[in-house]
């Protein structure tokens, strides 16, 4: 596995503006929360209750994932009705064009003080590093949990390869690694030569990426014994709107 070079948290705006992409340690994304670890690790049993990814094009059964969207003004997040999840083809080949209504994030884990601190410390990141003058505006975030697990004797966590999401904002946040080889993390830039690869390990390790400007995949993962399973939390931030609101039925 490649060992991943972190990002100093304070430099974490000045990574996304110059690279296109920050990658923060555990502790550091506890901090960002103003939050002990113990605090968000509450918040890692609610990935023991997905529900089963229905609308794989692939045939694949390795997928479970809950799916629930906000609207974040500052340090306020609020909870949008429940509504489908939709990217263009542009953005995802595999699985764009497409209204997918999955189960939502449970109350419980919602509820919970880690959900919308660290959300909200985030979508201040990506307001610290869009235009000034845009820093007010409300971001547009979309949840997904993630399990994927080795049902099939391999599991995608990218069936969709390297892609971009048509947001400002992703942030990808591994939750926990069991009994897997493979899913090292791969950044690339979208308009030019230049990439990272590496394995992210430690529960709360986060990418954060500038959709804008760099393209990002993990690779697959093969149990090291019978079973495995590898658990995200998955982020973006969207001004003016969410993504297919104009499209919604």
């Amino acid at each position: 596995m490649t060992t991943p070079l972190y990002t100093p948290l304070a430099d974490t705006v000045t990574a996304l503006r110059r690279d296109g992409y920050a990658l923060l340690q555990p502790q550091d994304v506890a901090t960002l929360a103003g939050l002990p670890l113990a605090a968000l690790d509450a918040l890692i049993p609610s990935w023991n209750d997905l529900a089963t990814d229905q609308y794989l094009k692939d045939g694949g059964r390795y997928r479970r994932r809950r799916h629930s969207c906000f609207i974040q003004e500052g340090r306020h997040l609020t909870q949008t009705p429940h509504r489908a999840h939709w990217q263009p083809l542009e953005y995802n080949a595999l699985h764009g064009g497409m209204h997918r209504l999955f189960e939502p994030v449970l109350p419980a884990t919602v509820t919970q003080q880690g959900w919308p601190a660290l959300i909200t410390a985030i979508g201040q990141l990506c307001s610290a590093a869009r235009e000034a003058e845009n820093s007010a505006a409300p971001w547009y975030v979309e949840a997904h949990q993630f399990r994927i697990d080795t049902t099939d004797g391999i599991g995608r966590p990218t069936p969709e390869g390297a892609h971009r999401d048509g947001v400002d904002f992703v942030a990808v946040i591994l939750i926990a690694r069991d009994g897997i080889k493979g899913g090292e993390t791969r950044v690339f830039e979208a308009d030019g030569p230049n990439g990272k690869r590496f394995t992210m390990t430690a529960p709360w390790t986060m990418l954060l990426l500038d959709d804008a400007t760099v393209i990002h995949e993990s690779t697959p993962i093969q149990p090291l014994a019978q079973h495995g399973h590898r658990d995200t939390l998955v982020l973006t931030w969207r001004a003016g709107s969410f993504q297919g609101q104009e499209t919604s039925p």
